[in-house]
């Protein structure tokens, strides 16, 4: 993170000219020092090496490197936030899911039609979405080996449906509930990755658009043992299936006898988001209570720590990520305030922790 009391720096990398001058023109107007601009990675490594700047704010598609290459030579070397800014389509969402799993602390879109207004509109969030990302803790993603033995396959043995036996309606009969935002993107696939494809049934809202939610689910599908899904009303909590909330779209917990399901509606923003952690947290405490584990990951903000609180209250174990592995400590920061988390951990012991919290609920009332 940047103190607080020198001006923040930047550097804007755009293969267009047009586009660099106007987002230099536009984060110099928002107090922000832009020391320099580039047309592609190449171009830009030796002047960051002169001056290395508080924030770079990457396009994807450029000559000679592409964002996303630059993007894993920065985090390799000296990792350092990242802001993409790069024209999306819902084809291209996946483009964006990868640098943030990459790395990336936020994305701002470059719209196809309307550049120029987009550009010369101080409102466009690049100027709030750099300043964010400048208060960033960020550190190397964890690169699991292709040869890891240890890795699990992707969709292996992955149940198609809920077992019919006593001890497997059991353990359907517990939910694991996750919250996060900036940097999330990351931390939840280093949590996923690593639990095994029995792991109870798991509902996370993280903080992001329409459309880009869909794309973390396929993401995560394809690296993780568990099933992993964008959320629709009225789909299964079940052993080995992940549900995330849709961007744009509240999800919460209900429940019918033994079954647990997820409600998926509009509505009104809550603490300034929609999906918001304290909606589905709150729900998760009143339908599954002590049935039910609480994770609050990293992120900005306050949302979910109320929902934690509560989650707690009602009987449900509860943990935050620590400051020394969180991206932005905000979230955590305000559920460990409040009393909402029993246990603090580091990212990397979030796996070990729901597999104990999550056994011990399960022998508890047996």
């Amino acid at each position: 993170m940047i103190e607080s009391q020198r001006p923040l720096t930047a550097i804007v990398i755009d293969d267009s000219a047009v586009v660099r001058r106007h987002l230099a023109e536009l984060l110099t107007a928002g107090g922000i020092d832009v020391i320099a601009t580039a047309s592609d990675p190449l171009f830009a490594w030796p002047k960051m090496a002169a001056r290395w700047p508080d924030v770079v704010v990457l396009d994807v598609e450029m000559p000679r490197m592409d964002g996303l290459t630059f993007l894993r030579k920065i985090m390799t070397e000296r990792p350092t936030p990242v802001v993409m800014c790069s024209t999306l389509t819902a084809a291209g969402a996946q483009t964006t899911m990868q640098a943030l799993a990459e790395g990336a602390v936020a994305f701002v879109t470059k719209p196809k039609i309307g550049l120029r207004d987009f550009l010369e509109d101080t409102t466009n969030g690049l100027v709030a979405a750099v300043r964010n990302a400048a208060r960033a803790q960020v550190r190397a993603p964890v690169r699991r080996s292709a040869q890891d033995p240890s890795a699990p396959p992707a969709n292996a043995g992955r149940p198609a449906t809920a077992a019919a036996t006593g001890a497997m309606v059991e353990t359907t009969d517990r939910v694991i509930a996750i919250g996060s935002s900036t940097g999330g993107v990351q931390a939840i696939e280093t949590v996923l990755t690593a639990l095994p494809r029995t792991t109870p049934g798991i509902v996370i809202v993280q903080h992001m658009p329409e459309k880009f939610t869909a794309a973390l689910a396929a993401r995560l599908n394809d690296v993780c043992a568990m099933e992993v899904k964008e959320a629709s009303d009225g789909d299964r909590v079940l052993d080995g299936r992940v549900l995330i909330a849709p961007g744009g779209r509240h999800m919460q917990l209900q429940r019918s006898g033994a079954r647990y399901m997820v409600s998926v509606r509009d509505g009104p923003q809550v603490n300034r988001h929609k999906p918001s952690v304290d909606v589905l947290l709150r729900s998760v405490a009143q339908h599954a209570g002590a049935n039910a584990v609480g994770l609050i990951l990293t992120g900005m903000g306050d949302d979910g720590a109320r929902g934690l609180l509560a989650m707690r209250e009602a009987g449900a174990r509860t943990v935050a990520q620590d400051e020394a592995s969180c991206v932005v400590f905000g979230m955590p920061r305000e559920a460990i305030r409040l009393g909402g988390a029993s246990e603090v951990l580091s990212l990397e012991a979030m796996a070990g922790w729901i597999g104990g919290a999550a056994w011990r609920a399960r022998t508890q009332t047996a």
